[in-house]
């Protein structure tokens, strides 16, 4: 069963590949700061720190990363792995240990993950220009990798699409648009700022809850390109949510994954992915705080083009 949307509830409006590599050049921020392999989160200094801090009331903490997913599914068509290597049989005993191996190709639509920089290239450039064949190989990314990024500590917006408009979730492919943005920042008494992350609640894990899995690789809610150029010029530094920011299917002729292109690419601005964002859309309305403190700390991989990451609010 579907939950009633708005008319213009749908992915468009299209985007000729021409008008998208016009946006592309106009939120393009290369050459912009030290270290380049950083992007956007060189907005975010220790005054941000502050100020990210002094927004906690309460002290509630809520995790957002996803339970580590082994089951196979329209979603996950590669489970991370999950098994025992020590059953306290293997070493001398007293005291008996137990160890357990974990493994993930982890840019999917089932990880809890960051997006590094050297993830996604779009004509063939990494973002600041380089060329993604020189600069990623089979040893990993010597540029923009999640080794470069270290942990982030930030205020962060909280758009809750449904809480807006009244509904469970929103229905696969509908897009959400810069006017949305506007709307949802009025509607819950909020603005993104500069040096801000932004996360999107979409409903998407409690439509799947209740309704079953998808394939969200072919319709989920998300972001439409022209969403884009506001969150640019607001100057934010991260941007993610519960699916994977873009719209599915994409609005963009011959582009995929056309937010990402924009937001990693250009802009420099990493991105959360697959959050489970039930929990603290349910703090966020208790409370009536969309705007608190978020910290990222991604694994230290060298030459990782992101990592598995459980981020947390602390409201």
């Amino acid at each position: 069963m579907e939950t009633p949307q708005p008319e213009d509830a749908g992915n468009g409006p299209a985007v000729t590949r021409a008008e998208f590599d016009d946006l592309f050049e106009s939120v393009r921020a290369w050459e912009r700061w030290t270290p380049a392999d950083r992007g956007a989160w060189n907005r975010v200094g220790e005054e941000h720190v502050r100020r990210a801090a002094a927004l906690v009331r309460t002290g509630t903490v809520v995790p957002l990363g996803r339970p580590w997913d082994t089951a196979a599914g329209p979603d996950n068509g590669r489970p991370a792995l999950h098994y025992m290597s020590d059953l306290g049989d293997v070493e001398a005993p007293e005291p008996a240990t137990h160890k357990d191996f974990i493994g993930a190709d982890y840019h999917g639509k089932a990880v809890s993950h960051l997006d590094a920089l050297s993830h996604v290239a779009y004509r063939g450039r990494l973002y600041g220009g380089g060329a993604a064949r020189e600069l990623v190989g089979a040893g990993g990314a010597r540029f923009g990798s999640v080794a470069a990024l270290g942990p982030l500590v930030t205020r962060c917006v909280f758009l809750d699409l449904p809480a807006v408009l009244g509904v469970p979730w929103l229905e696969p492919g509908r897009a959400v648009r810069a006017a949305d943005v506007t709307a949802a920042e009025e509607a819950l008494g909020t603005e993104i700022g500069e040096g801000d992350a932004v996360l999107l609640r979409t409903g998407r894990f409690r439509r799947r809850r209740e309704l079953g899995a998808w394939d969200a690789s072919a319709a989920c809610a998300g972001f439409h390109v022209d969403a884009v150029p506001l969150l640019a010029g607001r100057g934010i530094a991260l941007l993610g949510g519960d699916g994977d920011s873009d719209v599915r299917p994409s609005p963009v002729e011959g582009v995929h994954s056309p937010v990402h292109a924009l937001a990693v690419a250009a802009m420099g601005v990493p991105l959360l992915d697959n959050l489970d964002l039930e929990e603290l859309s349910a703090a966020a309305s208790a409370t009536e705080r969309y705007a608190f403190m978020l910290v990222v700390a991604p694994l230290n991989i060298p030459g990782g083009t992101g990592s598995p990451v459980n981020p947390v609010a602390v409201l």
